[in-house]
């Protein structure tokens, strides 16, 4: 399995590109979680945003905001493999990315993120801790998890 990675910042998508990233975060966030909310933000226009292929179709996502945007650490968020791929277990090597550039980015900074509930071994299992009791975004429990600059 080859998969191929590319960081860019919003303004760097071609319309097809960005197109298929809008897409695949409203299949995710809004239909198969039945979660009806304003889905794209202004939170991705200060984020980088990392794409993973494979075979030359959209696998996954994530989306780093900047530090100062929504806390003060740099934000890893919008964290989703398309469902056709799950299988395939690409969430790891995605996070693991996801860390490898946010620490090299933004070095002592650390990482904040907001986690779904269901996830938190998963995140934990990546060297994040659970920072508060958990709260309700957009009808999903969540908790909010840092990871210390290393």
């Amino acid at each position: 399995m080859k998969l191929e990675f590319q960081w860019s910042r919003l303004e760097s998508f071609s319309a097809l590109e960005l197109h298929a990233i809008i897409k695949a975060r409203e299949t995710v966030f809004v239909v198969e979680q039945n979660c009806p909310y304003q889905e794209t933000d202004d939170m991705d226009l200060q984020a980088w945003h990392l794409t993973v292929s494979l075979g030359g179709e959209l696998a996954a996502y994530v989306r780093v905001v900047d530090p100062g945007i929504k806390y003060s650490e740099p934000s890893i968020g919008r964290v989703m493999t398309l469902k056709k791929f799950r299988e395939l277990k690409i969430g790891r090597s995605l996070m693991e990315e996801a860390i490898r550039f946010t620490e090299q980015k933004f070095p002592g900074n650390g990482i904040k993120i907001g986690a779904q509930v269901y996830l938190k071994k998963f995140y934990e299992s990546l060297g994040f801790q659970v920072v508060s009791e958990p709260y309700d975004e957009d009808g999903i429990p969540h908790v909010d998890m840092v990871r210390t600059a290393s």
